[in-house]
């Protein structure tokens, strides 16, 4: 099942979506908004499950799905928790500015809180103020959880994934440093993130979904070039549900959390730095790890953060090349 919101007040209006995402069917006789079927999901959710199969069966009245009328399917959210949980990417970076990379760092999560309160749509414009501020896509894969218990287990956290998704989680890279100096975590750093046209139910995802990764390659374009073609089910150290358990080790989720997996991040063939998609490698999630690799090779980083009118495109395709979520499409400013 797919599900995403349209535009309409501050959290939109829930519809189910066909799987070619070609169609939709209003939603709003059984819940009229995604986080509050979250809340009621056990009542909710077969009722939701049927409108899908009367989509498809082409049973009900439909609409053309366009997703530029797409809000974010939550478009603020109770928690936006992001992880990184590709280490790959992490000790790139502190290699490049030569940090020393701690070993509990391949055993336990970083994980920050990121503002909830409003999420950007898959086609909105990336806000920015001032070029100075490094500008930055991260294309991540996304979960959508239920209510997690204070102290869930792996299984228990797997349990109450409810949907997957993709986010552009935008980041200011010029202003991380000056605030994780103060020790105290990213905030204006961390602008809001856009997430793709729909979530999809773990179980529509069939094979894909497999023991709390996403096993797809995750697409990212940058003005209409290739830039990163990684394999998001590769060289994540730590699942889902992992990542999941570990947010809920001193506190309860509520419903409609979302817990992302940081900058989907591969090695190259050889166990080092992967290479640009140009060159025969599958490239980068975000702009940082190949400044951070330019670092590394040549002292000092080459290609720039994006700036006013570069457009950002990230998906996710099934076999036969179509987009799983939607895509998330930005053009920086505005």
């Amino acid at each position: 099942m797919k599900l995403a919101s349209l535009k309409h007040g501050r959290d939109g209006r829930l519809v189910v979506v066909s799987d070619d995402l070609a169609w939709y069917a209003d939603a709003a006789h059984i819940c009229p908004t995604l986080q509050g079927a979250l809340d009621d999901w056990d009542r909710v959710a077969p009722a939701l499950e049927l409108l899908a199969t009367d989509l498809r069966n082409e049973a009900i009245p439909r609409e053309r799905f366009h997703e530029h009328d797409a809000a974010a399917p939550l478009p603020r959210a109770y928690q936006w928790a992001d992880g990184s949980a590709y280490v790959n990417h992490v000790a790139l970076v502190r290699q490049a500015r030569s940090a020393e990379m701690p070993d509990t760092f391949w055993h336990d999560p970083l994980m920050y809180q990121g503002g909830s309160d409003g999420f950007l749509g898959p086609r909105d414009a990336i806000p920015l103020a001032d070029e100075s501020w490094g500008c930055d896509m991260e294309a991540e894969v996304v979960v959508v959880t239920g209510d997690v218990p204070l102290g869930a287990t792996r299984d228990q956290a797997l349990e109450a994934i409810r949907l997957i998704g993709l986010t552009n989680d935008v980041s200011l890279r010029n202003l991380i440093p000056g605030e994780l100096a103060k020790g105290f975590g990213f905030f204006q750093s961390k602008p809001a993130s856009a997430f793709s046209p729909v979530f999809v139910t773990p179980d529509a995802l069939g094979d894909w979904w497999k023991d709390g990764k996403l096993h797809r390659k995750l697409f990212v374009d940058l003005n209409g070039a290739a830039f990163g073609r990684a394999e998001a089910g590769e060289d994540m150290t730590f699942d889902f549900g992992t990542l999941v358990a570990h947010a809920a080790k001193t506190r309860a989720l509520g419903a409609g959390t979302i817990v992302g997996s940081g900058t989907v991040s591969n090695r190259g063939e050889d166990g080092g730095p992967g290479r640009p998609v140009a060159d025969g490698g599958v490239g980068y999630s975000c702009i940082a790890e190949v400044r951070t690799i330019e670092t590394i090779r040549d002292g000092k980083p080459a290609t720039p953060f994006l700036k006013a009118g570069d457009t950002v495109r990230i998906w996710a395709e099934d076999d036969r090349h179509h987009p799983i979520f939607g895509v998330i499409e930005q053009v920086v400013g505005g």
